[in-house]
């Protein structure tokens, strides 16, 4: 194996072994700051020919992740990007900042079992919460838990790990609420471990479920045992049961139709327990619904063959389905369970302009979210489908609605400038009343939201959100920040973010791009961007970059672009092919080798393939091979500044892509700004850091921007 010691010894790149000056200019100021060369990366020629092409891989080696050179690597790199942002006064503001607009304590929903109100409580200055219960309050009493009360602790992840990355979630309990089903994740991977606690001893059963990927864990309304969906790229994606006191060995299989690891399966009991309802997702387009009489029933098809989605509800015996079925944007049927088979669906609510995003049945009425130009309307119908109102909800807002205890309804609203807030509204009288005040005190009244149209590549209009203070010239001389996503019919609506309010803050703009892929326009919207489209996505925000800089907004110096996960992808796609257009990228668990991966066999990926294509299948590997970021570095090419963070525990998005492309940019760029990778050996996809980890690494984050950007923060670091 090749030491730390040795791997500094290897010969850089001509135009990485000098050290550059990266001058940063401010008004009124100008730093200096030494640019030393970073960690060299070995190159071994490797060549891969995929359907005739030849692929170069030169950094193969740092697929290994548990090599002792690799993990040298990593710890090189860590220290060489905390040297490259080092510690300006900026960044001790910016953690006191984010400490002040961040939550001291976090306090899940309680959920009610018998005498017992469970619920998981994090409080301040500790890195994990760990599992609680209080006496349950009268029905009714909306008393809420006081993160400084003193309660009954019944599990503390601290005993399986002291460095706080060991998590825990409550996910059943069983009908007559002796035993508690929960769930511990060991660091970050989607991976979960299934326990039973006996709530009377507090101790552990030996019914668990060793960490792999569950779905639809609870227990059967008869005590007798619990259900759940386990998916493998070995065994394919299954339901089963688990009687309790057995061996999970002989669980039985309930559900089974040969779905590969790219299949869901959710599975609820329906009817008292007399019956259980099936509902599958082949990735995040198409569904199909079963029915079984008990577990001991034929299971019957209820829609499938379509290509289409399917969420439910049950409701006083009929099956409500949100379906795009017929609909590109979306409407809401219903059919009797006596006889659920798609020939006897009625439609109560028809597809509109608007894309109906959810539903749910508060009284007697049904309230149905809808998404008007990327932001939130709330209508109300009678259950027949006739409208009857709709729920004011401020312009350019997200929000959603649910039933309380005593029949009211409970508004969510969020903006940019906007905290989270609770109103509870009588359904009576419309009679509005604050529920919870804003989680967060800050006053954005000194900026402002805007919404503007862009046009992508191919003539496609689409929106954008701008956020900043107002006033501000449009002059192009703002540091300014864009974001998006742009896949897996995902939504990016507005929303508060402490983050985004620390970046107005600092002076920053702050820009969100709806792109194609996502839900924000229905079905076709999202077929616009994914397989042999996707690079319409790329398009699209290189559109919304240009549209910032020919606004008047900023310019290629001053600009910004943020992503993570398909994001990730996303900002990867966009620096390799415009490098022109950024500053610096903030690129966060990234897909970056989409041509290797997620098809490669060590990894729960497979549902991916079916959003970004398969690159073993030979029509679809050229519209890869021209968007995956990884493939496209080049040498000589002045790229961005880029900061790459990601984990060696994340199972969803392989690791190794940010691994390898921190190493090709460093060996390629010529334009003499950093690129860095700050990189965790416990942190993944679903979590594995702290608190304070996670804290840390949000201030780098921007400590490196306001660097890069040449941000004026004298007047905010004095604070």
């Amino acid at each position: 194996m090749t030491s730390l010691a040795e791997i500094g010894r290897v010969p850089l790149r001509a135009t990485t072994a000098l050290t550059a000056v990266l001058a940063l200019t401010i008004p009124g100021a100008t730093i200096a700051q030494e640019l030393a060369p970073p960690p060299a990366s070995r190159v071994v020629p490797v060549v891969d020919t995929i359907h005739g092409v030849a692929v170069p891989d030169p950094y193969r080696w740092l697929e290994d992740g548990e090599s002792e050179e690799t993990r040298a690597w990593v710890t090189a790199q860590n220290a060489y990007a905390e040297r490259i942002v080092g510690n300006p006064p900026v960044r001790a503001w910016l953690a006191r900042r984010l400490a002040e607009l961040s939550e001291p304590h976090d306090v899940g929903s309680p959920r009610r079992a018998g005498d017992y109100e469970y619920f998981t409580l994090r409080r301040a200055g500790e890195e994990v919460a760990a599992v609680y219960r209080r006496r349950a309050p009268a029905r009714g009493d909306r008393t809420p838990i006081d993160p400084a009360g003193e309660y009954e602790k019944v599990l503390d992840p601290l005993q399986w790990s002291a460095d706080g990355t060991t998590s825990l979630s409550i996910l059943s309990f069983s009908p007559e609420n002796r035993l508690l089903l929960y769930s511990v994740r060991d660091g970050g991977p989607d991976e979960i471990s299934v326990r039973v606690r006996d709530l009377t001893t507090m101790q552990d059963l030996p019914d668990s479920l060793p960490a792999e990927l569950y779905s639809s864990v609870q227990f059967s309304s008869d005590g007798a045992g619990f259900y759940y969906v386990h998916r493998s790229r070995e065994d394919g994606t299954k339901a089963r049961f688990h009687v309790i006191g057995t061996d999970v060995a002989s669980d039985r299989v309930l559900f089974d139709r040969g779905y590969g690891p790219s299949t869901y399966i959710d599975v609820e009991e329906i009817d008292g327990g007399r019956r259980l309802l099936y509902s599958v997702r082949h990735g995040w387009a198409t569904g199909e619904l079963y029915i079984q009489d008990g577990r001991d029933g034929a299971v019957r098809p209820i829609v499938t063959g379509e290509d289409a989605r399917f969420y439910h509800t049950i409701r006083d015996g009929e099956l409500w389905i949100r379906t795009n079925l017929g609909a590109d944007r979306n409407r809401l049927m219903a059919v009797s369970l006596a006889n659920p088979g798609i020939e006897n669906w009625r439609e109560v609510i028809p597809e509109t302009e608007d894309v109906m995003e959810d539903f749910t049945f508060i009284g007697n009425r049904i309230y149905a979210t809808y998404l008007h130009d990327v932001s939130s309307r709330i209508r109300i119908f009678e259950r027949d489908g006739t409208p009857v109102g709709e729920l004011d909800v401020p312009p350019l807002h997200s929000a959603s609605v649910r039933g309380g205890s005593d029949g009211d309804v409970l508004l969510t609203v969020s903006g940019f400038l906007t905290p989270s807030t609770v109103w509870r509204i009588d359904g009576e009288t419309g009679a509005r009343t604050l529920e919870e005040g804003p989680d967060v005190e800050w006053d954005g009244s000194a900026y402002e939201v805007k919404q503007v149209w862009r046009t992508s590549k191919d003539g496609t209009r689409a929106p954008m959100f701008v956020v900043h203070r107002k006033g501000i010239p449009l002059d192009g001389s703002h540091p300014t920040l864009l974001t998006g996503y742009g896949g897996f019919y995902l939504s990016r609506t507005p929303g508060f973010s402490t983050t985004t309010a620390i970046w107005l803050e600092m002076g920053g703009v702050y820009a969100l791009a709806t792109l194609r892929g996502g839900s924000e326009y229905g079905e076709s919207w999202h077929r616009g961007g994914w397989r042999e489209n996707k690079q319409r996505v790329f398009d699209d925000f290189i559109s919304a970059a240009e549209w910032l800089i020919a606004n008047g907004y900023t310019n290629p110096d001053r600009l910004a672009i943020q992503g993570g996960s398909n994001g990730g992808l996303l900002v990867g796609a966009a620096l390799t092919q415009r490098p022109d257009l950024f500053r610096a990228v903030l690129c966060s668990n990234p897909d970056l080798d989409i041509l290797r991966f997620p098809w490669h066999h060590e990894f729960n990926s497979p549902p991916a393939l079916l959003e970004y294509g398969d690159a073993s299948d030979p029509k679809q590997f050229g519209p890869i091979r021209a968007f995956s970021p990884l493939q496209n570095v080049r040498e000589g090419v002045a790229y961005p500044a880029v900061f790459f963070s990601t984990g060696a525990r994340d199972t969803r998005v392989p690791p190794q892509g940010a691994r390898k492309m921190t190493a090709h940019l460093q060996a390629a760029s010529t334009s003499g700004r950093p690129v860095i990778l700050d990189y965790s050996f416990r942190a993944g996809h679903a979590g594995g850091r702290t608190v304070s980890d996670r804290t840390r690494l949000t201030v780098m984050q921007f400590t490196f921007l306001a660097q890069q950007l040449g941000m004026d923060t004298r007047a905010v670091s004095q604070n």
